[in-house]
């Protein structure tokens, strides 16, 4: 009964935390870290184990999948540049210094690249909960930076513990074949996903059975990937990427009600599970060391964690300067971040659960059958970093963002503006031709014309002062009117049921059409 207690328990945690966050304003991730770190002192709990391959190729692949979906590609490809020297060059570089930093406190060569490997990636997940403050551009920089920088990390990964177990040493040859292979038959296999998945969509008109094939889709690319030495991650973030394309051409309106619902709600679900399991983890670490080891332990974990925060900022300033100095050219001037949002993203560096199913995954023993030297130290130093760089950075960051004044970003509201003032005017014009051809009659037609014009009159007259406030009010009073007589029919309905006039079966038919409607008025109530 132990496993469905945690079940239990992991929800009742999730719900609470996500209460208490609303009101406090703490961010959930800091508030789910710590109440696991308290669970995991629980004697019934404490010997709970996060087992790396749930992580690894379970939780890993929804969670990138959806992260990719909801991510811009618009921005990825303008921020290109940036995002691959930060997923390529600053993991390599923050994997040697943690490596050097962890060899000086007395850990092999081996085992301290294996720590520096685990240790280099940023999470995507940590980074989605706790950059949501800032500017659309720094949030889509931050999350593929997170999205692909796994890939690397977990190249590195293998080949330290690879040397560490009594492989031979990699070589410059075998390094750079690992990287070609991991990243060029990662994007292949994402994208040969994508397109089985894209024509199956496009083959399955039922909402459930398109479902089930964007279901399996992350895991399918994941898989291909790892069965043949690829990234199973820069596969899924591909497959991602080119289903955001492809699914809004190919999809039905059900299907994506649906997929919006579900992965929305597992991801919160999983997100938050990783969040708990980090904390468990942590009292289960320290109880693995001896008070000298822990002492040292402690030591480390501060060092590694300054380590990690100093090559950042190093590293991202560095290069941005070094990309001012050669890149002169007119149109790369208005793509340059400034000195206060590098600061922000030096801040935002988060670590989270990947790394801590890499070290977790690392072999117990050699090939010589003597234990791997430092485990129970590398795993206990994993976990501290984590949790320092989640509570302690998270708590920062939006006193950071406060201080960097960030400039607001309105550049997706005007855009929003323009594509439904656009698609308005095109149903507008379109609307006579098409109620001719189909013999809708006349009335029915003026009144469809008139519920257009009236939207069309709300979005051309925002940013025009008193004019926009008026239409806005008069629209605004006409949405809570229709709220209001949704609330009346739906205890209509609801009473009939009650009075046993009709059945369950109408009563969800028609209960799901009104709360289909009472979404579109409060997202448009929302909007504003």
């Amino acid at each position: 009964m132990r496993g469905l207690e945690f079940v239990v328990v992991i929800g009742g945690v999730i719900l609470l935390t996500k209460v208490v966050a609303h009101k406090t304003r703490i961010a959930q991730p800091l508030l789910l870290v710590a109440t696991g770190t308290v669970i995991g002192l629980i004697p019934v709990f404490g010997a709970i184990r996060l087992p790396p391959e749930v992580v690894l190729f379970l939780f890993l692949p929804a969670l990138l999948y959806w992260e990719s979906l909801t991510t811009s590609l618009r921005e990825i490809r303008s921020n290109l540049r940036g995002i691959i020297l930060m997923s390529t060059g600053l993991v390599v570089a923050t994997a040697a210094g943690i490596a050097a930093c962890a060899h000086l406190l007395g850990l092999p060569w081996g085992p301290a690249w294996v720590l520096g490997a685990a240790l280099a990636p940023t999470d995507a997940t940590a980074a989605g909960s706790l950059t949501r403050s800032l500017p659309h551009r720094n949030v889509t920089i931050l999350k593929a930076e997170s999205l692909i920088n796994d890939g690397t990390a977990l190249v590195l990964y293998a080949l330290a513990v690879a040397f560490s177990v009594g492989h031979a040493a990699p070589t410059v040859a075998t390094i750079s074949l690992a990287f070609l292979i991991a990243y060029l038959g990662g994007a292949v296999a994402g994208g040969l996903v994508a397109w089985l998945a894209i024509i199956a969509r496009r083959r399955l008109h039922d909402p459930l059975t398109q479902n089930v094939a964007s279901l399996i889709t992350p895991f399918a690319a994941y898989l291909i990937a790892e069965t043949v030495h690829a990234s199973g991650v820069l596969a899924v973030v591909v497959a991602g990427l080119a289903m955001s394309q492809a699914g809004p051409r190919i999809g039905i309106a059900e299907s994506r009600r649906q997929s919006d619902g579900f992965w929305g709600l597992s991801t919160f679900i999983l997100n938050g599970s990783l969040f708990v399991l980090v904390g468990i983890e942590l009292p289960a670490a320290t109880r693995g060391l001896a008070s000298t080891d822990l002492w040292r332990g402690l030591i480390t974990v501060a060092a590694i964690s300054t380590v990690i925060i100093a090559i950042r900022f190093g590293y991202l300033f560095t290069t941005a300067y070094l990309i001012r100095l050669f890149d002169r050219r007119p149109q790369q001037r208005p793509r340059r971040l400034s000195n206060r949002s590098g600061v922000v993203s030096g801040f935002a560096g988060f670590r989270g659960a990947v790394s801590l199913a890499a070290v977790l995954a690392v072999p117990v023993r050699l090939n010589t059958g003597a234990p791997f030297p430092g485990r129970e130290f590398i795993v206990f130093v994993t976990t501290g970093v984590i949790v320092v760089t989640l509570v302690v950075q998270g708590l920062i960051l939006p006193a950071v963002v406060r201080w960097a004044r960030l400039p607001h970003d309105s550049a997706l509201l005007k855009e929003r503006r323009l594509a439904e003032t656009k698609a308005a005017q095109a149903a507008l014009s379109e609307l006579p031709r098409l109620a001719a051809g189909l013999g809708i009659d006349k009335e029915v037609s003026d009144r469809v014309i008139n519920e257009y014009e009236e939207r069309l009159a709300i979005l051309e007259a925002a940013g025009n002062g008193d004019a926009e406030q008026a239409i806005l009010d008069h629209d605004a009073q006409a949405t809570q009117l229709r709220l209001g007589l949704l609330a009346a029919r739906r205890q209509t309905v609801l009473r009939l049921r009650d009075e046993r006039r009709i059945d369950d079966v109408v009563l969800r038919e028609i209960q799901r059409r009104l709360d289909v409607e009472e979404v579109r008025l409060s997202a448009g109530m929302t909007d504003r």
